[in-house]
């Protein structure tokens, strides 16, 4: 079939499997073309299927040569509905991990549940023996309690008042006003259930039970801080809050880990075009602020050349982890330099409908959105005929 995207709201509902591939192969020649990661032997990766969570494999497995457990919640192909991209994502890394002789193994299914982290100890058992690693990168809408049952659904929502500013829409380029109302406190607790550290903690929990988890282990997730312009709407608001309770968590895991020799730490990373970051409203045009300026300084920085710099400057880069008053590691300091934020700061208040070609880079932001689903990526024929059955090598019987 011919593959094209297909919308619902800021969602893509197709993905192109060989679009994804050459979005997966480009991250790991990236990689390769370094120099070579010490880091982990064996790592699992929760939520490794897209953004930082499949950059952090890709860097793990071909920067350090480490073996990867990935786990994701994606949906293969059905009929004439194409896999979702984390599908193809994880298949292309299977198929190169596999002709590099590297051992990559994945388990799809609810990584909230009690059931799939016992299937994973299971199989670390089994196939690793123990793992060094844990990423700790889920993004999803909702959770299940796996004690209690109850279903939460995270908002994206300020706290206090109302907040209103500027956004985009990157497929018209219309800049325009929101308002966004406040969260009331069921709101504000259904996202710290389903965004905070709770999970973070069972898994480390569970892993350090069943006696997984190797000596030295380091346990890392991910979260964002970002500029005052976005702060109502992310930091101050029920992100934030649930941010901040994934921070807390980070200190008591970290104490935990300790005993094994280990640590846990959050990495504050650099804001990027993925499905979350393109639903929230300001954000958009922030970010294409932001790469317009960071590219003219010759700064940016996509997924997989965060997640490496974190990799070799930050956790394997020999002696203390720098990390900053809060204990948090700053992989993001790139963009929160005082003069990128100023002229980030200048152009937010001068944008318009009219300037914002000349003024942001809204089509770097749509291209890397269409990319995330394996459109519009270089050397791709997109009017061919292609299969969209791929199988996951590890997932099948």
């Amino acid at each position: 079939m011919v593959i094209k995207p297909k919308f619902r709201g800021f969602i893509c509902t197709t993905a192109h499997p060989e679009g994804c591939e050459r979005e997966v192969r480009q991250q790991i020649e990236f990689v390769k073309s370094k120099p070579a990661v010490n880091g982990p032997k064996k790592a699992l990766i929760i939520g490794a299927s897209t953004g930082y969570g499949l950059a952090s494999r890709i860097v793990a497995a071909f920067g350090a040569g480490a073996e990867t457990l990935g786990i994701f919640f994606e949906r293969p192909s059905s009929g004439n509905r194409t896999a979702t991209a984390g599908w193809y994502n994880t298949a292309a890394f299977e198929k190169a991990a596999a002709e590099a002789g590297i051992k990559a193994l994945s388990l799809n299914g609810d990584a909230f549940s009690d059931e799939l982290k016992q299937q994973a100890i299971e199989l670390i058992k089994r196939e690793f023996g123990q793992v060094d690693l844990v990423v700790y990168s889920l993004a999803a809408p909702k959770r299940v309690h796996p004690k209690t049952g109850e279903l939460f659904s995270s908002v994206i929502k300020p706290i206090g008042q109302a907040f209103t500013n500027k956004t985009v829409d990157f497929h018209t380029g219309e800049v325009s006003e929101v308002t966004i109302e406040p969260a009331n406190e069921e709101e504000i607790r259904h996202t710290i259930q389903v965004m905070g550290g709770e999970d973070w903690e069972m898994w480390v929990d569970a892993l350090l039970e069943a006696g997984v988890l190797a000596d030295g282990a380091i346990s890392i997730a991910y979260s964002y801080i970002g500029p005052e312009i976005t702060h109502p709407v992310y930091r101050e608001g029920t992100i934030g809050r649930a941010k901040d309770h994934l921070e807390a968590t980070a200190k008591e895991l970290d104490a935990k880990l300790q005993k094994i020799g280990g640590h846990a730490w959050v990495s504050v990373n650099k804001a990027l075009v993925t499905q979350s970051s393109s639903a929230i409203p300001v954000v958009p045009l922030y970010i294409s602020l932001l790469y317009r300026v960071m590219k003219e300084k010759g700064l940016h920085e996509g997924c997989i050349e965060q997640m490496y710099r974190l990799f070799t400057e930050r956790l394997y880069a020999g002696g203390p982890v720098p990390v900053d008053e809060k204990g948090l590691i700053r992989i993001d300091d790139l963009e929160m330099r005082d003069d990128i934020q100023r002229e980030v700061l200048e152009r937010w208040h001068a944008v318009n409908g009219e300037n914002l070609n000349e003024l942001s880079d809204i089509e770097g932001f749509r291209r890397d959105f269409f990319r995330l689903f394996g459109f519009e990526s270089d050397g791709v024929d997109y009017e061919a005929d292609v299969n969209p059955d791929v199988k996951i090598p590890s997932l099948q019987e």
